[in-house]
């Protein structure tokens, strides 16, 4: 069962990837359009179970759920204009900078300093964010910086999201918490249907595909994966999600790799997959020691 574990996290992985190329195909919907497609259709695929097993009743700390809920709509919208606005591979590798950002915040949170090597994987991700992008405008006319800007604050915002959720994760089955992260972004992106008439068939198709296989495929894939993986390999895995969207922008969209894209797009991944392993290890130790102390 671990091997098949494996495959399943690195098929979600790679499933992950084709994000950029979907949203770049659906030219003819708007962002907020997008985001719709995103949110309502796993949430109308969890529902009918919902129901069945009576788990629609809001029950326990569902406000921290639904604030959590309404961020994640934010960070949404700001996912799809960096993917918009600029390359996959710009979009993808600064959206997986959200460790960096769940350590910042969980420190200033919890009061307590960075540890050494976190704070050197901090610096390392940071310094690659410098070297990718050195050379480049940094200017609101500029179309590579406001999904560059768009990309950062998806990742600050899914940095709050999975902290949030992490809070509350043991009092809510999966159904329920694919629900509490869709409800806000179903109604928040609502109005932006008024304009879907001048949409192309085709681009509405994709919209549904997009909505089922990111929002219910990736999600089951990965938590299917967890259930037999240590955590800690199951989101390492998922930085294949970086190489697979990189490689599908370039060989499908012929978008260019530089060298410095190359080399801090590296330091980047590194420092936020080095930050992400030293937090679960953190976690599992505290976990033995509070075991020990009971």
């Amino acid at each position: 069962m671990t091997k098949k574990a494996i495959y399943a996290v690195i098929l979600c992985a790679l499933i992950a990837g084709t994000n950029g190329i979907l949203i770049k195909y659906m030219t003819s919907l708007s962002t907020g359009t997008m985001g719709w497609f995103r949110a309502i259709v796993p949430l109308l695929f969890v529902l009918p179970t919902l129901y069945r097993k009576n788990e629609l009743k809001f029950k326990g700390n569902y406000k921290t759920l639904l604030l959590a809920s309404l961020i994640n709509a934010g960070r949404m919208y700001l996912y799809l204009i960096a993917f918009t606005y600029t390359s996959i591979g710009n979009a993808v590798v600064l959206f997986y900078t959200y460790p960096l950002f769940v350590a910042a915040i969980e420190s200033i949170y919890l009061k307590q300093p960075i540890p050494r090597k976190q704070l050197l994987f901090l610096l390392m991700a940071f310094l690659g964010i410098i070297v990718a992008y050195a050379g480049k405008s940094f200017s609101f006319e500029s179309d590579d910086f406001v999904g560059m800007l768009a990309a950062l604050g998806s990742a600050v915002g899914y940095a709050i999201t999975v902290i949030l959720f992490k809070t509350e994760a043991q009092n809510f089955s999966k159904n329920q918490l694919i629900f509490y992260q869709n409800i806000a972004g179903a109604v928040v992106f609502l109005p932006f249907l008024a304009g879907i008439g001048s949409a192309e068939i085709d681009h509405l198709g994709v919209g549904v595909l997009y909505g089922f296989v990111i929002g219910i495929g990736v999600f089951k894939l990965f938590f299917f994966g967890l259930k037999y993986l240590p955590a800690a390999t199951a989101t390492s895995l998922m930085y294949l999600e970086v190489v697979s969207a990189i490689a599908l922008g370039y060989f499908i969209l012929d978008e260019t790799l530089t060298l410095n894209m190359i080399l801090g797009g590296a330091l980047i991944v590194i420092g936020s997959w080095s930050i992400s392993r030293l937090k679960r290890r953190e976690q599992v130790n505290n976990a033995a020691l509070t075991g020990k102390n009971d």
